[in-house]
C-alpha cells in the first residue's frame, strides 16, 4: 500500500495501537518512537527481496522528524498455510533463521542483521513492517532488563508487589533502565 493512502493510515493505527497493549513487545523494545507502519504484498513477479540490512535512519512523513532503526519488525498478516515460500530468513552468526509466522504474529529483531524474504513460489504473502528506537540504544542493556522484566513478572505473581524482594529489584530496574535511556 503507498504509504500515505487512507487504508493505509487505517491500518497503520490499528497497528501501532495494537502495539500499545502487547506488554512483551514494550519490554523487549522499550519504544522511544515508532516508524508508522507499512504493508507489503509478495505474489507473482514482485515475490521476494533480496539480503540486504535496513537503513539506519528512516525520516518521518511530513517533516516529523526520524527515526533511528534499532529494531525491525515484521508482523505476518497471511496465514502460513496460504502460500508457498516467503519466509523472513535472518542471517545469524550459527547460520540462517528462516521465520515464517501465522497471521498476528511478530517477530523483533536487531535492524543491524542481514535479512531477505525468500521467494513466494505459491499464493500471496502480505505483511507489515516497521522500525522501533528504543529508549535503550544498546542491545545489551536492553536484553539485561528484557530478561530483568520478565523476571519480575513471574515473581510478582508468585511473590505479590508488595515483596520486599520484589520492591528492591524493581527498584534496581528503574534505576538501570534511567541510567541507560535516552530520553
Amino acid at each position: 500500500l503507498p504509504q500515505d493512502c487512507e487504508l493505509a493510515k487505517v491500518l497503520q493505527s490499528e497497528v501501532l495501537s495494537a502495539l500499545n497493549q502487547h506488554p512483551t513487545l514494550f519490554s523487549a523494545a522499550l519504544p522511544k518512537r515508532v516508524f508508522p507502519p507499512l504493508f507489503n504484498r509478495y505474489a507473482g513477479n514482485a515475490n521476494a527481496f533480496g539480503n540486504h540490512v535496513d537503513n539506519a535512519i528512516r525520516y518521518l512523513p511530513e517533516g516529523q522528524g526520524r527515526v533511528r532503526t534499532d529494531l525491525s519488525c515484521t508482523l505476518f498478516l497471511s496465514d502460513p498455510e496460504t502460500y508457498e515460500g516467503g519466509a523472513l530468513v535472518l542471517e545469524c552468526v550459527h547460520g540462517p533463521v528462516p521465520i515464517k509466522l501465522a497471521a498476528g504474529d511478530l517477530v523483533l529483531y536487531p535492524s543491524t542483521v542481514v535479512h531477505r524474504v525468500e521467494p513466494v513460489t505459491r499464493g500471496t504473502r502480505v505483511a507489515s513492517f516497521f522500525w522501533i528506537e528504543s529508549l535503550v540504544r544498546s542491545p545489551e542493556q536492553r536484553q539485561l532488563l528484557y530478561e530483568m522484566d520478565q523476571h519480575l513478572m513471574a515473581l510478582r505473581i508468585e511473590l505479590g508487589e508488595t515483596h520486599p524482594a520484589i520492591i528492591g529489584l524493581t527498584g534496581t530496574y528503574q534505576n538501570l533502565l534511567r541510567q541507560w535511556a535516552d530520553s
